[in-house]
């Protein structure tokens, strides 16, 4: 093997090395920047969700859907996990998912002994018993929401959310139809289960509090 050859296959490799370097500190970055945050026990937002229920909210254009208010809402409550949603026709409008707690679905202690996870717009609870709570007071502080962010700055601000942020989100409950015969309809009570009792919120703010 010549010099030249030699040196060519090291300058690969060092580079080869460079390269896996970089992406493992990519990866590193991004597991640290979503990692999720602890905190102790008690309970962090004591209050429920707000909701004034809307006679003639008005109908919302949304790049083809038309939203239909029907309550103005507002939530502070901790996020127990987060989903993005890349395909299906409501993906567009509707990218993300948060599984927000609220009363003793806030408290660190409780959440410990509770396995949350999301998928197909669908929020779950596990738990091994005794149970940390009823499943009924579950139900009760705790939801699903189907986020359509506003504008560009709150779709931003959603991306940067954590599992564990205390957030404040501000917008209305919406019925959405489009001219396609698609339909999706947001859920106005937090005591209900199954299918349609998520509720389909259109997010005008979001405050992700500090501290986390």
């Amino acid at each position: 093997m010549s010099s030249g050859t030699r040196y060519y296959i090291l300058a690969n490799m060092k580079r080869a090395l460079y390269i896996a370097l970089a992406l493992l500190a990519v990866f590193a970055w991004r597991d640290w920047r979503t990692r999720e945050i602890v905190h102790p026990p008690g309970v962090l937002v004591p209050e429920a969700p707000r909701q004034a229920m809307l006679d003639n909210g008005g109908v919302i254009e949304v790049d083809g859907y038309h939203l239909t208010r029907r309550a103005r809402y507002g939530i502070r409550a901790r996020v127990l996990s987060r989903e993005d949603y890349h395909w299906g026709a409501e993906s567009d409008l509707s990218p993300m998912d948060l599984a927000l707690g609220w009363g003793p679905m806030s408290d660190q202690a409780v959440l410990d002994r509770i396995e949350i996870t999301q998928g197909g717009r669908w929020y779950f609870t596990r738990y091994e018993l005794p149970a940390p709570l009823p499943d009924g007071a579950i139900v009760r502080h705790s939801g699903n929401v189907h986020m359509i962010p506003a504008n560009a700055g709150v779709a931003a601000a959603l991306k940067r959310i954590r599992k564990g942020d205390i957030v404040d989100a501000r917008g209305y409950l919406v019925d959405v139809d489009s001219d396609t015969g698609f339909r999706w309809r947001t859920s106005l009570r937090r005591d209900d289960t199954g299918g349609g009792s998520c509720e389909l919120m259109y997010l005008e703010s979001l405050q992700i509090e500090e501290g986390g």
